[in-house]
């Protein structure tokens, strides 16, 4: 046989599957309406995995029970998003636990943010509230995440994305550990500036404080004065402060320049970050299940089965729905090791069906999902 005969035989068998694919994917539809009827859950483990081996039973040799198998898992996938969207259709899916507004209260809203006056997260907050937003300051993320928990704010702003240094890590935990949820958020360039108390020259310098981020984004400038000791602190504006209340002139801060005007510091050098472009995603935190209604982007997180191809089944809900996909980090699962949480982000809102869908296929086969936020 020459090659167009051989292609000419593959066609004719392609043709076969396709209808076959066909027919199973309409009894398929009777199972969901059967499921529907009687309350049963869409996702059965134990019957897909007895059917998965049924099958592989029938392949004559290992590599041909490899693809077997994945085929499988795909068509059996793509049943399971069939029955997700009969489940939407007959309004038989469940209601998501969120309540869209037209708008926050921000004149009235009462706002915490984590470090002290000249902060980076405090410009934020005045760039997101206004001017005249009604705040307070705490010294850790987790009392802020206290502070809006037991009402006593009614939003949080809290960094948790440097476009140089990377995520905050602590915010994704907190985010798990804290029922509480993400609403906006406000993106503001960052430019460090080396302060020190009045009249500080360079050569005098041997300490410089600052945020680990603050430190790691100034590296550059940093190595050139090797004989400087650095020392983390957990905010910039602390750093600001403690160099101002010392008052040694060998102390430095790298931090911003309203800091250096509230603690009445002198900006020694400004730009001392390496990256022209480095900017900080702060997010804006709530207690409230709540959502505006022009929100565009979905943050969730998931944990999946430690097993393989079990984070690619997830991410299918949203290529199958057509959902654009911008953003995934992984962080480890205190007590379990070598497994790990995934945080996503992904382009849509909580009313649009096709986020409907995705959310309804992740929450019945991920393990601990939680909708962090719509905005």
């Amino acid at each position: 046989m020459d090659l167009s005969e051989l292609r000419g035989q593959l066609d004719g068998i392609d043709e076969q599957i396709v209808r076959l694919y066909e027919e199973r994917m309409e009894i398929c539809s009777r199972v969901a309406d059967y499921k529907i009827e009687n309350g049963k859950k869409v996702l059965d483990k134990e019957r897909e995995k007895e059917k998965l081996r049924q099958v592989c039973a029938l392949t004559h040799n290992e590599f041909n029970a490899h693809g077997v198998q994945e085929l499988f898992e795909q068509i059996m996938s793509a049943s399971r998003k069939l029955q997700y969207r009969k489940l939407a259709e007959k309004g038989a899916g469940g209601k998501l636990p969120f309540i869209e507004m037209d708008k926050l209260d921000r004149e009235r809203a009462r706002v915490v943010f984590q470090g002290a006056e000249g902060a980076y997260s405090q410009m934020a907050m005045m760039k997101y509230f206004g001017e005249d937003v009604n705040s307070f300051h705490v010294d850790t993320f987790r009392d802020a995440m206290g502070a809006i928990e037991e009402g006593s704010a009614d939003f949080a702003v809290l960094p948790i994305e440097n476009s140089t240094a990377g995520i905050v890590n602590e915010i994704y935990d907190l985010l798990v550990e804290y029922e509480n949820y993400i609403v906006g958020e406000q993106i503001i360039k960052i430019e460090h500036c080396l302060l020190g108390l009045p009249g500080t020259k360079p050569e005098q310098i041997r300490t410089v404080y600052s945020h680990p981020q603050s430190l790691m984004q100034s590296a550059r400038y940093l190595n050139a004065h090797d004989n400087w000791r650095q020392i983390s602190m957990q905010n910039n504006a602390f750093a600001a402060r403690k160099v101002s209340e010392d008052g040694d002139l060998s102390q430095a801060a790298i931090a911003s320049e309203q800091a250096a005007k509230i603690y009445g510091l002198d900006v020694i050098e400004r730009g001392v970050n390496q990256s022209e472009t480095n900017s900080t995603r702060f997010i804006i935190v709530t207690n409230r299940k709540i959502f505006l209604k022009d929100a565009k982007k979905v943050s969730l997180c998931l944990e999946v089965p430690h097993e393989s191809g079990s984070l690619y089944h997830m991410l299918s809900h949203m290529i199958y729905n057509h959902l654009s996909m911008t953003k995934i980090e992984s962080r480890p699962i205190e007590g379990r090791d070598w497994e790990y949480r995934f945080f996503i982000d992904f382009e849509g809102n909580l009313e649009d069906e096709a986020v409907k869908n995705a959310l309804r296929g992740l929450r019945e086969e991920a393990r601990n999902m939680k909708i962090l936020g719509n905005y």
